[in-house]
């Protein structure tokens, strides 16, 4: 990040996105540090616990496409505004009457969803104000938002252990606040802004089969972070016995490795090129998910793994998007939401199989196997696209940075 970079973009918006994107991704996810306590107080099922966390990821995912429209259509920060007021709203629903079902919880899971989806306003609001030999650092600044997670992993436990846990939404209102005045008065819509898309131009990216590889990259890389961000207080909680509180302590610690190094994928990704950086970090969270998975001897073996897997998949995040706005500049907030929707969707599929397969086996080995074995699968799909990508539309002379 040199002096150029800061020079190149527009300071107040990616610092207003960022913040945007923190504290709604903390709301996204506040239900999976609640789970243990949740679940008790509803006397909820290992299948229903995985369901829980597992509703506001794949909302979130979905309403990222609807979001990603509206982007395009009102703007980005119209379309933020709305997103935020929403998320307000369910806030205060569950704190004033409170969440008394697995019914209502679910409910409240999709709602919580809009925060999710604040994934497809923050990256175009940022992406449109910076030059593609800097998308991968800018996007990855935004995109590191996704921090949110650790506060709400550090801060969420304890608080419900204090004042119950109905009364941490009525908390989460002050950082929600906060963030939209800042929004408010801060971000501003790039001055390029592309007009609005038909519906039929936007069934037409998905011809485009590179939009869909990105999709499916994504859902690996994204949607094993948010799914075990979602999950991993209920796996210590399960594994080890420990406390909600301790277990989201080690949650945290594995969120902020895969959130602290988002920035430094993108980063990298254009100095050495999204692809290079894509290829190692499939295999390294291949590696590490999968040895995780057949247990440690101690909640601290597994979280060193935990902690090495989410920064390969957090790495894996940033080069990701170094490589969308390159390929799809003018599709942008489209593509954004398409391909934010695959992670959620990932996400939703790895929170919900744990708890599923959770229960039906008495532990997590298989499913943990299985998302391992998807690394793979993305790794070797991108192995048989790379030639194509880089003759192509990656060729130094046409994208003027590093694929």
């Amino acid at each position: 990040m040199n002096k150029g970079f800061w020079q190149s973009g527009h300071t107040p918006t990616l610092l207003s996105a960022f913040l945007y994107f923190d504290v709604a991704f903390m709301i996204w996810v506040v239900l999976g540090p609640l789970a243990v306590q949740i679940a008790t107080s509803l006397e909820l099922t290992q299948a229903q616990k995985g369901l829980m966390v597992a509703t506001p990821v794949l909302a979130g995912g979905l309403l990222r496409v609807v979001m990603g429209v509206l982007v395009d259509h009102l703007r980005p920060k119209k379309a933020g505004l709305i997103g935020q007021l929403i998320v307000i709203g369910a806030l205060s629903w569950a704190w004033l009457a409170g969440i008394h079902s697995f019914r209502e919880v679910l409910v409240l899971g999709v709602l919580l969803g809009f925060a999710g989806a604040a994934f497809a306003v923050a990256l175009p609001l940022a992406s449109r104000w910076y030059p593609p030999q800097h998308q991968g650092t800018a996007l990855g600044i935004a995109g590191a938002g996704n921090s949110g997670t650790v506060l709400a992993a550090l801060f969420a436990p304890g608080l419900a252990a204090a004042y119950g846990w109905g009364n941490v939404f009525g908390m989460a209102l002050i950082p929600v606040g906060a963030a939209f005045v800042v929004y408010l008065l801060f971000a501003k819509d790039a001055p390029d802004c592309p007009p609005p898309k038909s519906l039929h131009q936007y069934l037409n990216v998905l011809k485009d089969k590179d939009a869909w590889w990105f999709m499916f990259f994504y859902f690996c890389t994204f949607g094993g972070f948010v799914g075990l961000a979602s999950s991993l207080t209920l796996y210590f909680n399960d594994q080890y016995g420990m406390t909600p509180i301790e277990a989201g302590y080690f949650t945290a610690a594995c969120v902020f490795a895969g959130s602290l190094v988002r920035p430094i994928g993108g980063a990298l990704a254009d100095r050495i090129g999204g692809i290079r950086t894509l290829l190692v970090m499939y295999v390294l969270a291949s590696i590490f998910i999968a040895i995780v998975s057949f247990g440690a001897a101690s909640p601290w073996v597994a979280l060193i793994w935990f902690i090495l897997g989410m920064g390969s998949l957090g790495i894996g995040n940033g080069a990701v998007f170094q490589l969308v706005p390159q390929r799809f500049r003018k599709e942008i907030g489209v593509m954004t939401g398409l391909v934010g929707m695959a992670g959620g969707v990932g996400g939703f599929y790895l929170a919900s199989s744990l708890g599923y397969i959770r229960g039906a086996t008495g532990s997590y080995q298989n499913g943990l196997l299985i998302f391992s074995g998807l690394c793979i699968v993305a790794l070797i799909g991108l192995s048989s696209v790379k030639t194509r990508w880089r003759t192509t539309w990656g060729a130094a002379a046409i994208a003027g940075a590093k694929v």
